[in-house]
């Protein structure tokens, strides 16, 4: 059954109690159970990217990865970037869009480093040979019960991955941007109800609202326009990497939908956002949240 058919958001896809499981790193799609809907074969695309350019951190796995199938199946081109070690998953989505007859190239890097964002921009660009969209996924949180304990290693990290690499990244993309070119940024529903163990990513989600309303007023003479997505409680390798294994047994139970919402789910808000179809939208926020206002 695809997205486009009429369905229970209740009972559409897997709901709590789910089996107790942790992961290490940022996490692995493939060792998830049950495993995420990223749209390989859920999403069906209309054509409304054709022949776009785009550029997708955090595309390994996640709301990310559903961004990038989403997008070429669409009719972009696609940069996918990622850490290193995260190799093996971007391997697996360059090959999925490879089977729709698009392009994907894998630009792996380290996000917290200044000059690998300058160069992850202007390797997609020479890659892809023109930028048209830059969308912004990927993010860091980690569970910190007691300020006096949280680490600034662990803060400085948030602060690099959330916001450092947003403006390192929208600062090297603009100028290869033409009119009609599009930023995608990702915040989440913790910006506005924090999370109070998670404080420092609430932080940089409120600030990448923020920013981005700033940067479309800035960018709106260029005739580039900036957008942000608001997720709710997503089912992504984030989840167990993040929390106690017993608490994943119960992700999203609270949601008024009674279960997290899927990747693939906010496939076509990042569609609509990068894409021509909302030409007169910039500077403002798309949440995708099954009807919740807090963080779960």
């Amino acid at each position: 059954m695809s997205q486009l058919d009429k369905q229970d958001p209740r009972t559409q896809f897997p709901a709590p109690p789910f089996p107790a499981q942790t992961q290490g790193g940022t996490g692995d799609t493939n060792a998830m159970d049950p495993k995420p809907d990223h749209g390989e074969t859920s999403y069906l695309g209309t054509g409304r990217m054709p022949g776009y350019r785009v550029l997708v951190t955090g595309a390994d796995s996640g709301i990310g990865r559903a961004a990038a199938i989403a997008m070429a199946k669409e009719g972009a081109d696609v940069a996918l970037s990622g850490l290193p070690d995260e190799h093996a998953e971007l391997e697996e989505v360059r090959d999925v869009i490879a089977d729709l007859g698009r392009r994907a190239v894998i630009l792996p890097g380290d996000l917290t480093d200044e000059d690998t964002c300058q160069q992850l921009v202007t390797d997609a660009v020479s890659e892809l040979g023109g930028l048209d969209s830059l969308v912004l996924v990927a993010g860091h949180q980690k569970v910190n019960e007691d300020i006096t304990e949280h680490s600034t290693e662990d803060f400085d990290r948030t602060m690099k991955v959330n916001l450092y690499a947003m403006f390192w990244l929208c600062r090297a993309a603009v100028p290869h941007m033409a009119p009609g070119s599009t930023i995608v940024t990702t915040a989440s529903v913790s910006a506005y109800q924090p999370q109070s163990r998670m404080i420092d990513y609430a932080l940089t989600k409120a600030g990448i609202i923020t920013f981005t309303n700033g940067l479309a007023g800035q960018l709106a003479s260029k005739g580039i326009r900036a957008n942000t997505i608001v997720p709710g409680p997503i089912w992504t390798p984030l989840q167990p990497s993040s929390y106690p294994g017993d608490e994943i047994e119960h992700y999203g139970e609270s949601a008024p939908f009674g279960r997290p919402g899927q990747p693939v789910e906010l496939g076509a808000a990042y569609v609509h956002l990068a894409g021509p179809e909302s030409s007169y939208t910039s500077g403002s926020t798309l949440t995708i949240a099954g009807a919740t206002g807090v963080a779960v």
